[in-house]
């Protein structure tokens, strides 16, 4: 594996993922929304640390026109990626999105936000990563999913926006593992879901865990990056949890 694009790098996964490549001597750029660019001091920190080794770029995975220009920045570095992880996912922010409880709860503008981030980003990114990773070398396209996308594992109800989106996400990598089979032949294509991580996304829902449920964002990575160099061609268009295990649609 030589060159690896972390979308969301700026995130709590997304950080530590690109940490730990890092640290295994792929040469990884990393991609966060404009206005995180200069404020992440830990990001930095690894750029400073690896400065030959870590390219940052700006891309707004909810904005098309971001996401070709990130895009064309990185083909003028690399003419090929071995893998793409994209670590962004919206469930709650600050604005007023938080996950339903009821029926009355539902709003047009908050379901199109969680849509636009966790289901178009990832289409958008497959569009535009497509040239980058139709060579001769085994490559992995892959998003950070989640078991609450999965259809037949609904046991609670709620959450309609981050469900739905999260389903309709998987069934995303399903079609780009039919499309990319005929056109990137070497491409396996799978979402990642990193079990309960103690992240700025999972906070405000840790209070009714069971103990031992909750990992780091240190050792979530490793869990997916032992996963990712065990994919083989037949796994394309699955999802995975963090121990390998497959989830249901």
């Amino acid at each position: 594996m030589d060159n690896a694009l972390i979308i969301g790098a700026s995130g709590d996964i997304g950080i530590r993922m690109t940490q730990l490549l890092l640290e295994k001597g792929i040469h990884v750029i990393a991609s966060v929304r404009d206005h995180n660019l200069n404020k992440s001091e830990y990001l930095n920190t690894l750029k400073s640390d690896y400065k030959s080794q870590l390219i940052l770029v700006s891309m707004d995975i909810s904005a098309q026109e971001s996401v070709e220009k990130a895009f064309s920045f990185i083909s003028g570095h690399t003419n090929k990626l071995n893998l793409i992880i994209n670590c962004t996912g919206l469930l709650h922010n600050n604005k007023g999105l938080q996950p339903e409880k009821r029926l009355e709860d539902i709003n047009t503008d908050n379901l199109v936000q969680s849509f636009t981030v966790n289901s178009i980003g990832p289409l958008l990114i497959a569009r535009y990563a497509l040239p980058l990773l139709r060579h001769n070398d085994r490559s992995v396209l892959s998003n950070i999913s989640a078991r609450i996308g999965s259809i037949s594992d609904n046991r609670a109800g709620g959450w309609y926006a981050y469900r739905a989106a999260k389903a309709a996400q998987n069934m995303i990598t399903k079609t780009l593992a039919i499309e990319l089979n005929r056109r990137s032949p070497n491409t396996i294509c799978v979402g990642l879901h990193p079990g309960t991580v103690n992240t700025k996304l999972s906070k405000p829902f840790q209070r009714n865990l069971k103990l031992g449920q909750l990992t780091t964002a240190k050792q979530s990575v490793n869990y997916l990056y032992k996963v990712i160099t065990k994919l083989e061609k037949k796994d394309s268009g699955k999802i995975f949890a963090w121990d390998g295990s497959e989830i249901s649609p």
